[in-house]
C-alpha cells in the first residue's frame, strides 16, 4: 500500500498481475437499460458473467463503452460495484478488474479512491476533461490520479472525445511508477508509434502493459513487433492484449483470436491466414462500430449484437437520441453471413439461462 493509503502496483495480487501482463481479452463492459431507460441489473449481471466465461482476462466497467453519462444519472457506483460482485461470486479465476476514471483532478481522484473502496486493481484514465490543458498540467493530474491507484492510460481517438497527446506526454506518463498499463486507440499508427516510443524513452517496456483499443487495426496490433529506438537503445514492445469495445461482442470468439495471435507470435512465424484475420475483423468492426457515420452508432452497435443473442433487453442509451444509424442493422445481418467463424452465438444460447439465473 502506498503511503497515502493509495494502491500501489506491487500490492495487486500477483496472479491477477500476470493475467494483465501475458496478455488478456479485457472487455470494455457495456450498460444495461431496460424498456424505460432504467438500470437492467439482471442483464448487466448476465453480461458479466458472459465475459467471465467466455474467457476474459478482466472487465473495464465504467468506460466509453459503459457510457460517461452513468456518472449524471447515479449510476457510476451501483454498475461498478455489480461488476465486482459478480466476479467475486461467479469465480475463483484471477480477474483484472479495471474502473474507468474521469474528469478534472478532483473527480478523477474521487472516483479512484471509489474503485479502490470497491476492490478494482487499476483505473483507466480518461483526459477528455482536460482538453487544452498544457503537458505539465496533464502530467501532473495523471500524477495525482497515480498516489491513488495503479493506472491505465489511455490515448482514445479524437472523434469521440479524446485528445491529442505527445510523444514526451507518453514519455513522462510512462514514467510514473504507478502506470501499469496503456489502453493505445487513437487509430492512428503514428500516434499508436508515439506511444510506443514514449514508453521505450522511459525504460518503462518491463513495467507498463500495451493493450491495443485500435479496433481498426486489433489482430495487426497484436501481431505486430513494436520496435523502436530511443537514445542509444532499441526496444521491441508488443501489444499484449486488448481493452476493446469491439471485445464486449463475440467475446468467446475474441479469446480464441487472442490465443491464436499469441501462438503465432511465439512461434517466431506468423501464418498468412492468421495474418488475414486484420482485416475480417476490422470489417467487422467497421460495422458495429458505425464508421461511415463518423462512429455514432458505435455503442448501439454494440447493443444491438447483445440484444439479438438475449443478453441485453434492449438497444437504448442514456441518451435517446444515440441510436443505430440507418442501414446498420442490415449490415450486421451481412457481418453474421459473412464471417459466422468469429461470431460466438452458439456459445451464447447454451449458456444464456445460466447467466440470467
Amino acid at each position: 500500500m502506498a503511503a497515502n493509503g493509495g494502491l500501489h502496483w506491487s500490492d495487486i495480487p500477483a496472479p491477477v498481475l500476470a493475467v494483465l501482463r501475458q496478455g488478456a481479452v479485457l472487455p470494455a463492459h457495456p450498460l444495461a437499460l431496460d424498456e424505460n431507460r432504467a438500470f437492467d441489473r439482471d442483464s448487466q449481471r448476465a453480461l458479466s458473467r458472459y465475459y467471465i466465461d467466455a474467457g476474459s482476462g478482466g472487465l473495464a466497467v465504467g468506460v466509453h463503452a459503459t457510457q460517461f453519462q452513468i456518472r449524471d444519472v447515479g449510476l457510476y457506483r451501483p454498475v461498478l460495484e455489480l461488476a465486482q460482485q459478480t466476479a467475486d461470486a461467479w469465480t475463483d479465476r484471477p480477474l483484472v478488474m479495471i474502473a474507468g476514471v474521469i474528469g478534472k483532478t478532483a473527480q478523477a481522484v474521487e472516483e479512484a479512491r471509489l474503485a479502490r473502496a470497491l476492490g478494482y486493481h487499476a483505473v483507466l484514465l480518461g483526459l477528455g476533461a482536460l482538453k487544452g490543458a498544457g503537458e505539465d498540467e496533464l502530467v501532473a493530474h495523471c500524477a495525482a490520479v497515480a498516489r491513488e491507484m495503479p493506472l491505465v492510460g489511455f490515448y482514445l481517438q479524437t472523434a469521440v472525445g479524446g485528445i491529442p497527446l505527445s510523444r514526451a506526454f507518453w514519455a513522462r506518463f510512462a514514467a510514473i511508477e504507478n502506470v501499469i498499463a496503456i489502453k493505445v486507440a487513437p487509430f492512428n499508427r503514428y500516434k499508436t508509434l508515439d506511444v510506443a516510443v514514449g514508453v521505450a524513452m522511459a525504460g518503462a517496456e518491463d513495467r507498463v502493459t500495451l493493450y491495443t483499443g485500435n479496433d481498426d487495426h486489433i489482430v495487426a496490433d497484436l501481431l505486430m513487433p513494436w520496435r523502436v529506438r530511443a537514445g542509444n537503445r532499441e526496444v521491441t514492445l508488443r501489444f499484449r492484449g486488448g481493452l476493446l469495445g469491439h471485445w464486449s461482442v463475440w467475446t468467446k470468439a475474441a479469446v480464441g483470436l487472442l490465443g491464436q495471435a499469441h501462438a503465432a507470435v511465439d512461434s517466431g512465424s506468423v501464418p498468412l491466414d492468421v495474418l488475414a484475420l486484420d482485416s475480417k475483423v476490422t470489417d467487422c468492426n467497421a460495422v458495429v462500430f458505425d464508421v461511415a457515420n463518423e462512429f455514432r452508432g458505435c455503442i448501439p452497435g454494440c447493443h444491438e449484437i447483445l440484444r439479438r443473442q438475449g443478453l441485453l433487453r434492449t438497444v437504448h442509451c442514456l441518451d435517446p437520441h444515440e441510436v443505430l444509424s440507418p442501414g446498420q442493422s442490415d449490415e450486421i445481418d451481412r457481418l453474421y453471413a459473412t464471417y459466422p467463424e468469429l461470431t460466438d452465438d452458439a456459445f451464447v444460447a447454451a449458456n444464456l439461462a445460466r447467466w440470467r439465473g
